[in-house]
């Protein structure tokens, strides 16, 4: 496999590297070595974008549905061919295994499919109006596109955040996370490889406050798409408003399982521990409250802290391994905190609450039990491999929890009884619910949240609507 590659801000079609810059070191989670420093975007570099990204929208806002399709299904293909190469990239600078890494380069492949289709499908309509008057409705591309990436998904997020944008003929800058640039640039350069004009994306890092109000300061950028945590999305939309700039958000989620009296317990199990353990937990829907009714209690614990124990954790670069180092060191720290107050508050801890190791960012999968209310980690999100597994007398009261709490990202139940299978759905107050299953998402469904989960979505035909603006035009 490549060494890690050389990171660098992409502007203008121009790769530039550190120069005098300020850098910021990349490490690689399972052994906390460095494997490169990144440039970050001064306000120079920063102003240079927004030129670009205002020229690249007038050049691409008049591009044909055909030209951004054969750009998006010529990234996918490429994603297809350096998928090996990428996944390696992603594992070094995240630390998901290498089977979670290359599932994930398949999705971002299928996106851009998916949304190359889509590029065909912006409909308008006429509207019925007396004989010599014409209405019509219209979509147009919103503009410019400030997007702001996580580091979770290395390159399902910038995925995202690049491919509703040229759909809908908008251009974009992107700032992905500076933990795991390497993946956001591979992404972006299998587009540019497919014929994407070089103003149309831009790839800038930098400390993100000093990004943030930089980009949503000017006039240029008209749309915010944010994924990341509650407390910075709020900030940001404030930013956003000033300049009552359009807002997409995928905030945080602490997620739901109900597991109810009749339900199928060993592949609920086998299910949900597998998704509560995919990417050491790192994952805005992972599931994490399970509510489980009190007659299947004791079973579903036992069974569940069978599994924890039996994961095998690793190196993602292992195949023996099934989950693979937190991302970097501000994750076990928050984890200890989170298992500390649990237990000081009279929460058993069923396996894990440890470090593993004294190399890497590595924890150990975790399971509290009844755990009181007063509990930090019931109320804020763990983000990391901490299963919570509480008992609850009844349907209501399981309801009750599981809409408790002011997020509303994605919930799950598991239920044998049809009728209690759509009534809790339909209760439920998430963006998403699984139903006896774990997988909630797909290039042609939305993903997104409720309350302070956030809005707006991303993925399938409202993730390229939520770049384009509705304009009636009457003529008479």
């Amino acid at each position: 496999m490549a060494a890690y590659p050389d990171l660098y801000l992409h502007i203008a079609g121009d790769h530039i590297e550190r120069g005098g810059r300020r850098v910021f070191p990349v490490l690689n989670p399972a052994t906390g070595e460095t494997l490169g420093e990144l440039p970050l975007a001064d306000a120079a570099d920063l102003d240079r974008a927004l030129d670009a990204g205002a020229s690249g929208f007038r050049l691409w806002r008049e591009s044909t549905p055909q030209q951004r399709a054969a750009v998006l299904n010529g990234a996918s293909r490429l994603l297809h061919e350096r998928a090996d190469a990428l996944a390696h990239v992603m594992t070094l600078e995240q630390g998901k295994t290498l089977v979670e890494a290359r599932i994930e380069v398949m999705m971002v492949a299928g996106l851009f499919a998916f949304y190359a289709g889509e590029c065909q499908r912006l409909y308008g309509r006429a509207l019925v109006r007396p004989t010599g008057q014409r209405s019509t409705v219209t979509h147009e591309p919103v503009g410019p596109v400030a997007a702001f990436a996580p580091w979770n998904f290395p390159a399902g997020n910038p995925g995202r955040k690049l491919g509703a944008p040229i759909a809908a003929g908008c251009s974009v800058i992107l700032k992905a996370a500076e933990e795991t640039p390497a993946s956001a640039l591979a992404v972006l350069q299998c587009l540019l490889d497919a014929g994407l004009p070089p103003g149309v994306a831009q790839a800038v890092f930098g400390v993100p406050d000093e990004v943030s109000r930089h980009l949503l300061g000017s006039p240029v950028i008209r749309k915010l798409s944010f994924t990341g945590s509650t407390t910075v999305g709020r900030h940001l939309i404030r930013l956003a408003a000033e300049d009552m700039k359009r807002t997409t958000m995928e905030l945080g989620g602490h997620g739901p399982v109900l597991v109810f009296d009749d339900a199928d317990v060993d592949r609920t199990l086998d299910t949900m521990a597998t998704s509560k353990w995919r990417n050491a937990g790192q994952v805005c829907v992972s599931p994490t409250r399970f509510i489980v009714h009190q007659r299947l209690y004791p079973r579903f614990r036992a069974g569940f802290v069978e599994r924890a124990r039996a994961l095998r954790v690793g190196d993602g670069l292992d195949p023996q391994s099934q989950m693979g180092p937190m991302a970097n060191a501000r994750r076990p720290e928050a984890m200890e905190r989170l298992v500390a107050d649990a237990t000081a508050h009279g929460a058993r801890l069923d396996a894990g609450g440890t470090r593993i190791g004294n190399r890497g960012f590595f924890f150990a999968p975790t399971v509290l039990s009844e755990v009181p209310i007063e509990a930090q980690v019931m109320n804020d999100e763990p983000f990391g491999p901490i299963a919570i597994i509480n008992p609850y007398a009844d349907e209501d009261a399981m309801i009750a929890e599981a809409n408790r709490l002011p997020y509303g990202l994605a919930a799950y139940l598991w239920t044998e009884d049809s009728r209690r299978q759509k009534r809790v759905a339909r209760e439920i107050e998430a963006g998403m619910v699984g139903v006896n299953t774990s997988m909630i998402g797909g290039a042609d469904a939305p993903f997104g949240g409720v309350k302070w989960s956030g809005h707006g979505s991303e993925d399938g035909p409202e993730g390229v609507q939520a770049c384009l603006i509705t304009k009636a035009i009457h003529e008479a």
